[in-house]
């Protein structure tokens, strides 16, 4: 029952991050690779201030991190004309030294009798087990970063956004500016990327400098396996489709290392080998898809 609690949590937690990179990767199509830095800015800048005695506000200034950062890229690739890999390259690895002077120059910050927004939760609910209250406070956080991002892209702005990824051609000669959709697309998207790290420094109680080694992989899966599951049908399923595949993909993981068949030190090659198959998912189908019509068309032949 932990191990079920605890995948949900971490799915619903990791579910936001998948969010963030749903609206660039599938939304803006822009590889966008500032993930890892702006992970670790938003967990870095949460569990300073919750070290400081201001849990709640380390969450909210965690989005503006994450935020910051996808504007950074965002200025890279529109006013420096620099490609959309290398801005986030070189975003995310300027940010590498950023997230170490927020943790004072520390590897890593301990939260252990630190107040955080979990132990705050427990406290409000005495009558639940801790497990339970860590669950309605991820449900909590994925639900609602969910509905306003679905809401948002049912904007004039969001529609712009949508459009832009769509065909950005047609929409700079309709005199929307391009340049402004793809910095707000950007902020906002790391802005929930910046909110997962925020978060997980005070589910788990403490924050490494390397904890985004391999973030992007865990947000990419978690799309895909989404989609493999709900299938690619507009922004509201795609932004529910993400937090979904996020708990798959936190379950499938969790078996994995549970079955004992392979050490602790394969979480890696695990995670990559599910990436693998699930980005070959709609592959499979297709090729499965083209077998079916040839037999028929032989069969009528």
């Amino acid at each position: 029952m932990t191990l079920f609690l605890g995948s949900l949590q971490l799915g619903l937690l990791y579910g936001i991050l998948a969010i963030g990179l749903f609206m660039s990767f599938r939304i803006l199509n822009i590889p966008d690779l500032t993930t890892e830095g702006s992970f670790v800015f938003g967990l870095a800048t949460s569990a300073i201030m919750a070290v400081n005695g201001h849990c709640v506000l380390g969450i909210f200034l965690s989005i503006g991190a994450g935020a910051l950062a996808g504007i950074v890229t965002g200025l890279l690739q529109t006013k420096c004309r620099i490609h959309p890999v290398l801005s986030g390259i070189i975003t995310a690895s300027g940010l590498y030294t950023v997230n170490l002077a927020v943790m004072k120059n520390a590897v890593n910050i301990s939260l252990i009798g630190k107040g955080e927004i979990f132990s705050m939760a427990v406290n409000a609910m005495p009558m639940l087990s801790k497990d339970a209250v860590k669950c309605i406070v991820t449900f909590i956080f994925a639900a609602a970063v969910s509905a306003i991002i679905i809401v948002f892209f049912k904007t004039h702005l969001g529609l712009c956004i949508r459009a832009t990824g769509d065909n950005e051609a047609m929409v700079s000669s309709s005199s929307i500016n391009v340049n402004v959709t793809k910095v707000v697309s950007l902020a906002i998207s790391n802005a929930c990327v910046g909110l997962s790290g925020g978060i997980l420094a005070q589910y788990q109680g403490f924050a490494d400098i390397n904890s985004g080694s391999g973030i992007l992989v865990v947000g990419l899966a978690s799309v895909i396996i989404g989609e493999a599951v709900m299938g690619r049908r507009g922004v509201t399923v795609g932004v529910i489709s993400a937090v979904v595949g996020s708990i798959i993909y936190r379950y499938i993981l969790a078996i994995a290392t549970s079955t004992h068949v392979f050490p602790a030190t394969a979480l890696k090659l695990i995670s990559a080998v599910i990436v693998a198959v699930a980005l070959s998912i709609p592959t499979i189908k297709q090729s499965m898809e083209v077998s079916r019509i040839k037999k028929e068309a032989g069969k009528n032949a």
